[in-house]
C-alpha cells in the first residue's frame, strides 16, 4: 500500500502520539525506512532491527529511539489502513485525511514490533551467556592472567551480553543465539555516546571483548573505524612538590609511611609496592626487585638509603610476627601458581613472606587455598588520601601521584630520560616523556622575561 504522508502525520497528532513538529520528523524517518526496506512487510521484525542497527552507528541513542518509535507507529497505522477502506476516513482539523479517533485509541501505545521473548528463549539465552562466561574464565586462567584481569574481563563480558539481551539484538539461528561483529560495534558506540566513558575505558572494554570474539567465537572484527570513539584527552600527571611529599609522609603512621616512602623513593606502582616480599629488598647493593609488575615484567629499581634504618627496624618486628605465625601453625603465604605446586614449603619460608602482609588469611577463589595475602590496596589508598587532607595539599592527588613525583623529581635533578624509563619499567620512552612537561627545573634553563623588568 502506498504511504500517505499527510494522513500519517494527522494520525500521530490526533492520537496525541506527538506534536506536529514530531509528526513531521516521524514522516522523514518513515521515508528513509521505506527507501532502505521497501519490502518490509515480508519480514517486519528483521526490517526494523536492521534499520535500528544501521542508525546506531550514525545517530545518538535518543535519536535512534525516536526513529524506531516512528517506524512502529507507521506499522500500526498501515495495519489499520488495510482494515478500513479509504471512504471511512474522516478529516482532521488541519484538513488532512485521517481515520476517525475512537476514545479507547487516545494515548494508546502501539504494540511493539519486537515480540517479548518467551520462557524457552530466555532459558536458551541464559545457557548461552553462562557458557560464554565459563569459556572466557577458562581461557584467562589458561593464559595465567591475574585475578584482577579475570574479574575485569568477565565484568565487561557480562555487561556486553546484558546489552545484547536487553536490546534484543541477538537472533536465534537453529536453536542457538548468534553474536555478530555488528553487536560489538553497537556496544562500543553505546559506551561512547550514552555512557560517555573515557577513551581508556572504551579501549579496556574492546580488549576484554576481543577474547570472546577472536578466541571463543572465532569472529574477526572489521570496520572498527566506524565505531563512535570516546575522545582521548592528553592530561598532565598530578605531581607533588618535594615539600608536599614531606608533609604527606609526616602525616602517615607506620607501616603506611614506609609503604608511601617506597612508592615515592623507588617509583613503584601501588600493587608493585604491596606485592613486595622480604627477599626483594637488597640492602647490600641498595636495590629493590620488582617481580611480575605491570605486564608481567620484572625489573630492578633503587632502594633509598634514607629508608634503610626504618626498614630494617620494621623487618625485625615483622620477623617476630612471622615466627609467632609459625609457632601457631598458621597458613603460609600465597605463591605464584607454578612455584606453589613445585615448592609448596616456600609458603612458610621467611624470604617469601610478604613485606606488608594482611592481618587475616584469605581464600583463593580459583583454588580454594587458604593463606595470607598482602594488605588490600584500598587500605593504603585510604590512608594516603587522609594524609593528603591532613597535610593541607590542595591537589587531586592519590597513591599513584607518588610515582609521578618520583619521575618528575629525578628529571629535575638532571637524570637522563632512559634511566628514568628503566626505573619506572616503561616499555616505550614516549610514556616517560610526559614528565618533561611537568618538570619545573628542566625547561632548558628558560628564564621568564618578567624577571628582567
Amino acid at each position: 500500500m502506498e504511504f500517505h504522508e499527510d494522513e500519517f502525520k494527522g494520525y500521530l497528532v490526533n492520537h496525541r502520539f506527538c506534536t506536529e513538529e514530531g509528526a513531521a520528523w516521524a514522516a522523514i524517518w518513515v521515508r528513509k525506512f521505506l527507501m532502505e526496506f521497501p519490502n518490509w512487510k515480508e519480514e517486519r521484525e528483521k526490517a526494523v532491527l536492521g534499520f535500528e542497527s544501521a542508525l546506531m552507528f550514525k545517530k545518538p541513542s535518543e535519536t535512534v529511539k525516536r526513529a524506531v518509535r516512528a517506524i512502529k507507529y507507521f506499522i500500526v497505522f498501515m495495519d489499520k489502513h488495510q482494515q478500513k477502506p479509504r471512504a471511512e476516513m474522516g478529516n482532521s482539523k488541519d484538513g488532512s485525511n485521517c481515520e476517525a479517533v475512537r476514545s479507547d485509541d487516545v494515548m494508546k501505545t502501539p504494540e511493539p514490533v519486537h515480540p517479548v521473548r518467551d520462557d524457552a528463549e530466555k532459558s536458551l539465552w541464559r545457557e548461552f551467556s553462562a557458557s560464554m562466561m565459563a569459556q572466557v574464565r577458562e581461557l584467562i586462567r589458561l593464559k595465567h592472567h591475574s585475578i584482577r584481569t579475570e574479574k575485569t574481563y568477565l565484568a565487561w563480558t557480562r555487561r556486553f551480553l546484558d546489552f545484547v539481551e536487553k536490546r534484543k539484538l541477538a537472533k536465534i539461528v537453529e536453536g542457538q543465539p548468534m553474536l555478530t561483529a555488528d553487536h560489538i560495534r553497537a556496544y562500543l558506540s553505546y559506551l561512547a555516546m550514552e555512557r560517555r566513558v573515557s577513551a581508556a575505558t572504551q579501549e579496556q572494554a574492546l580488549n576484554a571483548l576481543m577474547v570472546l570474539y577472536r578466541t571463543i567465537l572465532h569472529i574477526e572484527i572489521d570496520g572498527l573505524s566506524s565505531v563512535l570513539r570516546a575522545k582521548k584527552r592528553k592530561r598532565l600527571p598530578v605531581v607533588l612538590s618535594r615539600d608536599e611529599v614531606g608533609r604527606l609522609l609526616k602525616n602517615l603512621q607506620q607501616p603506611y609511611r614506609i609503604m608511601a616512602s617506597i612508592m615515592y623513593g623507588a617509583g613503584l606502582r601501588l600493587e608493585e609496592c604491596l606485592s613486595l616480599r622480604v627477599k626483594d629488598i637488597n640492602f647490600d647493593n641498595g636495590s629493590i626487585e620488582v617481580r611480575s609488575g605491570k605486564g608481567g615484567k620484572d625489573r630492578m629499581t633503587v632502594l633509598p638509603q634514607a629508608l634503610e634504618r626504618d626498614l630494617k627496624a620494621y623487618l625485625r618486628e615483622l620477623r617476630l610476627h612471622w615466627e609467632e605465625a609459625r609457632k601457631r601453625d598458621l597458613p603460609g603465604v600465597f605463591l605464584p601458581e607454578a612455584l606453589g605446586k613445585k615448592y609448596p614449603a616456600l609458603s612458610v619460608d621467611w624470604s617469601w613472606y610478604w613485606l606488608f602482609p594482611s592481618r587475616c588469611p584469605s581464600t583463593n577463589t580459583r583454588t580454594g587455598q587458604v593463606a595470607f595475602w598482602h594488605i588490600h590496596p584500598s587500605v593504603l589508598q585510604k590512608k594516603i588520601r587522609q594524609g593528603i587532607q591532613m597535610a593541607g595539599i590542595a591537589k587531586l592527588a592519590s597513591a599513584h601521584t607518588l610515582r609521578h613525583s618520583f619521575a618528575t623529581h629525578l628529571l629535575e635533578d638532571g637524570y637522563d630520560i632512559r634511566t628514568i624509563q628503566e626505573l619506572l619499567g616503561h616499555s616505550n620512552v614516549q610514556t616517560t616523556m610526559i614528565y618533561t612537561h611537568v618538570a619545573v627545573r628542566n625547561k632548558r634553563g628558560v628564564r621568564s622575561p618578567l624577571e628582567n623588568i
